[in-house]
């Protein structure tokens, strides 16, 4: 399969700048969301109750949850290590600290694993380019990029996870963006959908909707921030 593309080395300047030049982000119809929320499917017992242990993985003194609601260049996922470098210099061990990262709305993409990148071209879609040739990426940049990529090292979802990172992802905006796919390819929306479940990064908990997860992070004891 062909790798992620994007070029390297990158300053921490030119990362910031270059990573999300052209970036735009899924416009969903109004009259398209509000058939396909309002027809979206209830979460079973089960799957509710794994979502509500998930939260339970939280740890340590110092808890914050980010709230992603669009790609905005990965800053969900560069501060979560921010928030481990900083507290890290400051005293606090990665046991005494989480980070919760909700990816909703627009930032469904970040939760997707580079197959499913490759396969809906969601860098096409997403306008996720190359800063060097333009052309759309072809995985998630932000999974488990190439040596250099990130300014820092660490700075990726898989790496993050290894440090206990958690990551979530709206089963709504799930739902409701499979369906614009599906739709787009002429294919059934409910096997889009499972494709999409089946192709999530390993570790990342799909969850009822991104502010029900908000909400229960900051139940948990993690503070908010917004991630743009």
């Amino acid at each position: 399969m062909k790798k992620n593309a994007i070029s390297l080395p990158f300053t921490r300047r030119s990362f910031f700048g270059s990573l999300g030049k052209g970036l735009t982000f899924i416009a969903i119809p109004q009259m398209f969301i509000s058939s396909n929320v309002s027809a979206a499917r209830i979460p079973s017992t089960s799957e509710l109750t794994k979502a509500e242990e998930w939260f339970s993985k939280i740890k340590g003194k110092h808890r914050i949850v980010y709230d992603a609601t669009s790609m905005h260049e990965g800053y969900s996922i560069v501060w979560s290590w921010v928030f481990f470098d900083s507290n890290n210099k400051t005293g606090s061990s990665d046991e005494d600290l989480t980070t919760v990262v909700v990816f909703r709305h627009n930032a469904f993409a970040l939760a997707l694993s580079d197959e499913i990148w490759s396969t809906y071209k969601l860098g096409k879609v997403l306008k996720v380019a190359n800063s060097a040739t333009a052309i759309p990426v072809t995985t998630n940049p932000y999974w488990n990029p190439p040596k250099g990529v990130m300014p820092e090292l660490g700075m990726s979802i898989k790496m993050l996870m290894e440090r206990g990172a958690l990551f979530c992802v709206c089963d709504r905006s799930l739902s409701v963006n499979s369906a614009i796919a599906a739709r787009s390819k002429n294919l059934n929306a409910e096997q889009v959908k499972k494709e999409w479940i089946d192709g999530l990064l390993p570790g990342v908990q799909v969850v009822p909707s991104g502010v029900w997860a908000i909400n229960r992070a900051q139940e948990h004891g993690c503070s908010y921030c917004f991630a743009g």
